[in-house]
């Protein structure tokens, strides 16, 4: 049995089809008990099974689990050298933890626009990019909506003009790009387990890296610069406490609890991704040649694709805004998203860089419409084209 918790407000008019929704089962639960019987509940052996089996199914040397994403991006920052005066090229179609870790280093972003369709950076706007910056050393690229960037020609660049990548792949567990697994490809790539991804540990995140030396910089700066783990500190005989503290760090660890949940479900993660995919195509299929509505572009094979967001655009020409869209769609029970409202965009960015809409073109044009369907494996196809049925009475 699966036990449910939803992450829209729950609407009675017609129907009860949530934008998120995720699913507990026996797994998770047996884990948990496993945690809770112990009688040892913070970071110790369930995290350490959880980023083993993480590391071994990414195909990455080391893996280390934290309390968010933003943490795993935090630290994956600090670890690559990130400093008071870097700059930093970030795509300004995402949400602000993957610039605001750069602020939180005294380093400053450079948003860049991005593709119409994917909201990827493409080595082309890479490319371009660096015209205009050729000092940046740095960049936190977005794995957007589940679809990877183009990262072989992306780290040809990047090598080419000394530029370190930060992946952020919160939306992209378990993506792939011919074959092979987002977190391979890189320096280091970020993971999100926040309570509306695909899987989930209520808060918390992971970094993965094959490189030993950052590995270790991220293993003790994620918990106050102490150099040894604190299970093995209390756990050793005779005065194994003992401990020094060798860098300022932060509170970033992962607690045994939430990592039980996240190893329970591990294993469930590529059916789900396969179901969501299923759920994609019917949406492909029946909403395909609305004249006022733009799908997502992909560029990888389907099952290469974690569908994490089904993201569309509704265009200038719709009889019906964005705005009035979500409305309508609440009034008869089906939640929907919104991903992003631009960097660009927001207050903090927009004052302190003096940044203008019209610099980011494709960005504006999805901004102004882009709204994201339900997507999770509760989701039956009969769900669906009454999702579909909906979208088509408001646009079609």
């Amino acid at each position: 049995m699966d036990y449910v918790q939803d992450h829209t407000h729950e609407v009675m008019d017609k129907y009860n089809i949530p934008f998120s929704r995720i699913r507990i089962g026996i797994e998770e639960r047996t884990l948990l008990q496993e945690v809770l019987d112990s009688g040892w509940l913070t970071t110790a052996g369930m995290t350490r099974r959880f980023e083993e089996e993480f590391a071994q199914m990414i195909g990455a040397r080391f893996a280390s689990a934290v309390n968010s994403c933003t943490a795993a991006l935090h630290l994956g920052a600090e670890a690559l050298g990130i400093r008071q005066g870097s700059k930093v090229f970030v795509p300004t179609m995402t949400f602000t933890a993957s610039a605001e870790i750069i602020r939180y280093l005294g380093a400053d972003p450079i948003l860049l626009d991005v593709d119409y369709g994917t909201n990827l950076i493409t080595p082309a706007i890479l490319e371009e990019a660096i015209l205009h910056h050729p000092d940046v050393q740095y960049m936190v690229l977005v794995h957007y909506g589940g679809q990877m960037a183009e990262m072989p020609a992306l780290n040809s660049i990047c090598g080419s003009h000394n530029i370190k990548i930060l992946e952020d792949a919160a939306h992209a567990f378990p993506a792939r790009l011919n074959g092979q697994t987002v977190g391979s490809f890189g320096n280091i790539t970020c993971f999100s387990f926040y309570a509306n991804k695909t899987i989930t540990t209520g808060e918390g995140g992971m970094l993965v890296t094959d490189d030993e030396e950052l590995h270790a910089r991220i293993k003790t700066m994620r918990l106050h610069g102490i150099n040894r783990d604190i299970w093995g500190r209390f756990t050793t005989k005779g005065s194994g406490w003992e401990y020094d503290v060798v860098e300022a760090g932060f509170k970033y660890n992962m607690p045994d609890l939430a990592a039980a949940i996240g190893l329970g479900q591990l294993g469930k993660a590529e059916r789900w991704r396969k179901t969501r995919q299923d759920i994609a195509a019917r949406y492909f299929q029946r909403l395909q040649g609305i004249p006022h509505l733009d799908l997502p572009v992909l560029n990888v094979d389907p099952q290469d694709h974690a569908w994490h967001l089904f993201p569309m655009v509704i265009k200038d020409s719709s009889r019906l805004n964005r705005n009035d869209f979500i409305d309508s769609m609440s009034k008869v029970g089906i939640g929907t998203s919104v991903h992003y409202k631009p960097l660009h965009r927001m207050t903090y960015y927009k004052d302190r860089y003096g940044l203008r809409n019209e610099d980011y073109p494709n960005s504006e044009k999805t901004w102004k419409g882009n709204v994201s369907l339900p997507l999770h494996s509760f989701l039956e196809l009969e769900d669906v084209d009454l999702v579909c049925d909906a979208v088509i009475r408001l646009l079609g």
